[in-house]
């Protein structure tokens, strides 16, 4: 997810994201661009990714790639499961991505956080539960691994705000298969902390971190990362009211082209930066459509991205001056208009007897695996993923917790327990007891809350989390 210049740079994460909790229902009928235009271009735009597909039955592959369509798939209402080649349902595009994230060798020898923050919000699209890719691969855990001890709040080195970002948007925005939110709010509230840091003056973000450097924070804002941080914002809880979330749309509305509806970006008016920018608002919950984005000339970034799309063909340029679509910037676009964020949930498939979500939910015995894990004692809060290879198809949580004093990334996320055996009511973690109504509780999945006992059944790609309280 390394952030680059317009045309080339959507590869690893540097590129967009969208989250069920994102997806919005279609624009109203008072909005310049009308519900049946929207239909049109969300129809001809699922015809154009459709024609991105391998033979294969891939969107993603080594270098870049197009995985993020089943992003803008899922907005536009078609399920990845759905989407084949030639009608070979065996190479259905969501079964060939979920063996590709699978694969031993993905991401490659020299991974960043963003690579599995990209794969979290398409696999979640493409309605792959994405802790639960195998037995053995699970994107949470591996997200949870960049968490960084020294600068809480931050994914990845803080240099790469964008790993922030897109951490923020991954966790927050693919939900459980249930709709839960699976991971604990304050580990969100500690991300959105380090977001709200890096604000610039203008109301805007740029990729690189500007938190602590008054001239950064001076320096110019980018139209892509302020629709990403403000989207980043607003699914980890923070309302669309919030000072922060109404200057980043000032300074939204104070880029806007008149005549267009088109964002001035740094490198001119183009889709991919439009599209990031409606997706933004659209994680708010602000129509792009109206009130200070509709100009006095009648045109608004919904307009302008329409503008931007081939029909019947179903592309959308990158450039105005562009005569041929970019798979990147359909992607954005079809995004954007479909009315979504960063990811979407995924569609109920049409193909018969296809689930709406694939996950494996147990462990193989002797594959290494791992499990997010987060520990709050109430005063600070560890996040790690922690390395297992499992005896059965299930663990425990003592077992989890003993693997979690040697084999956790980053360190120092469990440095004792008590008991150290057994299956009993765990009475104190990291040196703090259980005292009077305060006790260990464990929660897995965001779900209720109950006493953390080392004996706790925990499956494959469960999201753990241990808090200290009444």
């Amino acid at each position: 997810m390394s952030y680059r210049p317009p045309s080339s740079r959507r590869v690893a994460l540097a590129v967009p994201a969208a989250l069920g909790a994102f997806a919005l229902t279609v624009l109203p009928a008072f909005a310049t661009t009308t519900p049946a235009q929207i239909a049109t271009s969300k129809t001809n735009g699922v015809s154009y990714l459709r024609s991105l597909q391998g033979a294969d039955g891939s969107y993603a592959g080594s270098g870049l790639s197009n995985e993020w369509a089943f992003s803008a798939l899922a907005a536009a209402g078609t399920a990845a499961v759905d989407v084949t080649p030639g009608g070979d349902a065996t190479k259905n595009a969501r079964t060939v991505y979920r063996n590709h994230l699978a694969a031993t060798g993905w991401p490659g020898g020299a991974p960043v956080v963003t690579d599995y923050e990209r794969g979290i919000l398409n696999a979640y699209a493409a309605g792959i539960d994405p802790a639960r890719i195998s037995a053995g691969r699970n994107l949470i855990a591996d997200t949870y691994a960049y968490w960084q001890n020294a600068e809480p709040g931050y994914f990845g080195p803080s240099a790469n705000y964008n790993g922030t970002v897109f951490a923020a948007l991954a966790l927050a925005g693919a939900r459980t298969q249930a709709g839960a939110q699976r991971v604990p709010q304050k580990l969100l509230d500690a991300a959105v902390t380090r977001v709200r840091a890096n604000q610039h003056n203008d109301g805007g973000w740029n990729y690189s971190k500007a938190e602590g450097d008054p001239t950064a924070l001076a320096g110019p804002s980018d139209i892509d990362m302020t629709g990403a941080s403000m989207a980043a914002l607003c699914v980890s809880g923070v309302p669309a009211t919030d000072p922060d979330v109404v200057q980043a749309k000032a300074f939204l509305k104070s880029k806007l082209i008149n005549t267009t509806g088109a964002f001035n970006a740094m490198w001119g008016p183009n889709t991919d930066s439009n599209g990031w920018a409606v997706s933004g608002l659209n994680a708010c919950g602000i129509n792009p459509q109206t009130g200070d984005f509709l100009t006095s000339a009648g045109k608004t970034p919904v307009d302008f991205l329409i503008a931007q799309q081939f029909n019947p063909g179903g592309g959308f340029k990158y450039l105005p001056s562009d005569t041929s679509p970019s798979a990147y910037a359909s992607i954005d676009g079809l995004r954007a208009v479909a009315g979504a964020g960063f990811t979407a949930a995924p569609p109920v498939p049409t193909t018969t007897g296809a689930p709406r979500w694939v996950a494996t939910g147990t462990f193989t015995a002797g594959t290494a695996t791992s499990l997010a894990v987060t520990v709050d004692d109430g005063t600070s809060l560890k996040v790690c993923s922690v390395a297992l290879t499992p005896a059965g198809t299930t663990t425990t949580l003592g077992a989890v917790l003993n693997a979690a004093a040697s084999a956790a990334t980053p360190s120092g996320c469990v440095t004792g327990v008590t008991p150290t055996t057994g299956t009993g009511t765990i009475t104190a973690l990291n040196g703090k007891a259980n005292a009077g109504s305060s006790s260990w509780k464990l929660s897995i999945d965001g779900g209720a809350a109950t006493t953390a006992t080392r004996g706790a059944t925990i499956n494959a790609g469960d999201t753990i989390s241990l808090r200290y309280g009444s």
